[in-house]
């Protein structure tokens, strides 16, 4: 049984910084490469960040890179999104994914950034 289970969301003000977890079960994170996305308010999901199976390499979207890291703790099994700098264009539901199996999907994390 696959779970990908997101946390860390809330509510934070212009320049804060939050550090969202997924918890994953039934993949060994180490095996694939993992990927956060979010999901604004009328607005598609968009992928903000992933990293390979090794852990050896990033990608960041544009609008996050510099501000953002993703990095995944193998004896937890655990994915995390450290965020800082936080605008309030990053105000979105935020997901973790497998890229090796891309149809399982938690039920996300609200990151709210707002005065």
């Amino acid at each position: 049984q696959v779970q990908l289970v997101e946390s860390g969301g809330d509510l934070v003000m212009p320049g804060g910084s939050l550090r969202l977890s997924c918890a994953v079960s039934g993949i060994i994170v180490s095996d694939s490469a993992m990927s956060w996305y979010r999901q604004a308010p009328g607005k598609q999901r968009e992928l903000v960040a992933q990293i390979s199976s090794g852990g050896g390499n990033t990608y960041y979207s544009d609008s996050v890179k510099g501000r953002f890291s993703i990095s995944k703790d193998l004896a937890q099994n655990t994915v995390f999104l450290q965020m800082n700098s936080l605008k309030a264009e990053d105000t979105a539901v935020y997901y973790c994914n497998s890229v090796r199996h891309p149809a399982y999907w938690g039920q996300g994390t609200q990151v709210t950034v707002s005065s």
